[in-house]
């Protein structure tokens, strides 16, 4: 579904990504792994097309999607989830939500996407009148989730989604990517949470100094604890 070819993204004069080059296929759950710095949000930006100063081609179903705005990619099936949630003060829970289809292909089916999400999330559905940015962190970050959702995209990047969440909701957040898998949403994941990311993922690309170090089946990786220390320790 995702081919990387060769991707490089700089910020200004620093090449912080580095001819990556990896797959997601249709229906997977794959990882990006490394510490903090790597290069993996770089990597996700650059993938949604958030980035201006990038090289290399990003294949979305064979086409290339690399000259394309972000929001071009959006209508494509392409969401993103970013690490910092952009919950959008003032707004409503339900106000948030609606942002996720103003620009989407699914604008007329807003009532039946608002009771899927309402049956996905009912923390959200009992506070769909509450400023989206008064909840708590893991919340905000269900809220963020459901918002990339409304659009029903095919394949959803993901940022870091369990930081400063207790663990209980991490618990859910998790739960809720394995269902999503189940339903067709393919999940390229950025998160620190090592293990519990390998154990619901297919395979996982470990991204050092901007390149991929390492690859391999998520069940492997998991098993190999001096990969881990070497790459992903923080």
């Amino acid at each position: 579904m995702l081919k990387v070819e060769g991707l490089n993204a700089w910020y200004d004069t620093s090449h912080v990504v580095q001819g990556l080059e990896f797959e997601v296929r249709a229906g997977e759950i794959v990882t990006l792994m490394g510490r903090n710095g790597a290069g993996k949000t770089t990597t996700l930006k650059t993938l949604m097309g958030l980035l201006g100063k990038r090289s290399g081609r990003v294949l979305f179903d064979g086409q290339d999607i690399g000259p394309q705005p972000a929001h071009a990619r959006y209508h494509l099936g392409l969401a993103y989830v970013p690490e910092d949630r952009r919950i959008v003060p003032g707004l409503s829970v339900r106000e948030n939500l609606r942002l996720g289809l103003i620009a989407g292909k699914h604008r007329h089916t807003e009532r039946d996407r608002f009771a899927e999400i309402a049956q996905t999330f009912p923390r959200l559905a009992e506070r769909m009148d509450q400023d989206g940015t008064s909840m708590s962190g893991g919340e905000q970050q269900m809220l963020a989730i459901a918002r990339a959702l409304m659009s029903k995209p095919r394949m959803i990047l993901l940022d870091e989604p369990s930081e400063g969440i207790m663990p209980l909701l991490v618990h859910e957040m998790f739960e809720l990517f394995q269902r999503l898998k189940r339903d067709g949403t393919t999940i390229l994941l950025v998160e620190q949470n090592v293990e519990r990311a390998l154990q619901i993922s297919d395979r996982a690309y470990i991204v050092d100094q901007g390149r991929i170090v390492h690859q391999g089946d998520a069940q492997a990786l998991l098993d190999d604890r001096e990969i881990q220390e070497r790459y992903c320790a923080v």
